[in-house]
């Protein structure tokens, strides 16, 4: 019996022992030719990403330019848009934010607000088998396999050990953000100047910015619990006041949060609200 359709975004997780270098997986299909511009808005994560149906195009700052076919999309600081430009057919890894520089040792801070092409950015160019493979699997549970399985050899073959920038992260997303660089210390086993430095090679950004973001993403979640109750959200976020928050809310996304589309449905929303979609 063949494969029933599935919705257009669907989250997967992946193979148990791969829960140290992988958030999920994601999968989006749509017939929909018609180009719409989408907003997308830093959550911490970094992707590795196959465009399988038309090209999608980026405008990172003032022009559009056309995205690669298989990219890896690094740590933002900042919104951009992307725009399909035919039929989407997207499979992507959202990989933890530690992880690119466990596998394959790129320096992270160099990807900022960057998406580079997957085939030149990662030495021997270990995906151009699986990007071959995906385009002729069809199935869901198919794809994840495919996943699993070559993630499963690349971190085989990788010298994975956690160490203090891991540590930190994993204090930073287990306080949604709200925890400061001096309190990360204890915890992560160093001093303050080797943190950041570790921080930027393998994250990507600084302690401070990477907390902002994950308690920023926090806020989606609180928008869904307490239904739009802004008091609410600023406390529990831990606002100094509800101007601050406007600030930082407006800093991520470029709009004030009475005015952001919390119930659409776009890829930001589904990223952030992750209620939708999984399985």
């Amino acid at each position: 019996m063949p494969e029933p359709v599935d919705p257009r975004f669907k989250r997967v997780a992946p193979s148990p022992e791969l829960a140290a270098i992988i958030e999920c997986y994601w999968i989006i299909i749509s017939d929909d030719a018609t180009p719409a511009e989408q907003k997308i808005i830093p959550d911490g994560f970094v992707e590795i990403i196959f465009h399988l149906g038309d090209p999608y195009v980026i405008r990172l700052k003032d022009r559009w330019e056309e995205q690669p076919t298989a990219l890896l999309a690094g740590q933002i600081s900042r919104h951009f848009m992307l725009k399909n430009t035919g039929r989407s057919h997207m499979v992507a890894i959202k990989l933890k934010p530690t992880a690119v520089y466990h596998l394959f040792g790129l320096d992270m801070h160099l990807l900022k607000d960057r998406v580079a092409d997957l085939h030149q950015a990662i030495k021997g160019d270990p995906f151009r088998h699986l990007e071959t493979v995906l385009r002729d699997t069809p199935g869901h549970r198919e794809v994840t396999g495919l996943l699993n399985d070559c993630f499963k050899k690349l971190l085989a073959d990788s010298d994975y050990r956690p160490g203090p920038a891991d540590r930190a992260v994993e204090l930073i997303t287990g306080n949604h953000g709200m925890i400061s660089v001096s309190k990360l210390l204890p915890g992560s086993g160093t001093g303050e100047r080797r943190l950041e430095y570790l921080f930027r090679k393998m994250v990507g950004l600084s302690p401070k910015l990477f907390a902002r973001i994950v308690r920023f993403n926090y806020i989606f979640s609180l928008v869904d619990e307490e239904e739009t109750n802004w008091s609410e959200i600023v406390y529990k976020a831990a606002f100094f006041d509800q101007s601050h928050f406007i600030r930082n809310f407006k800093a991520f996304t470029g709009e004030n949060p009475s005015a952001y589309a919390f119930r659409e449905k776009n890829i930001a929303n589904f990223f952030l609200q992750p209620k939708q979609g999984d399985s």
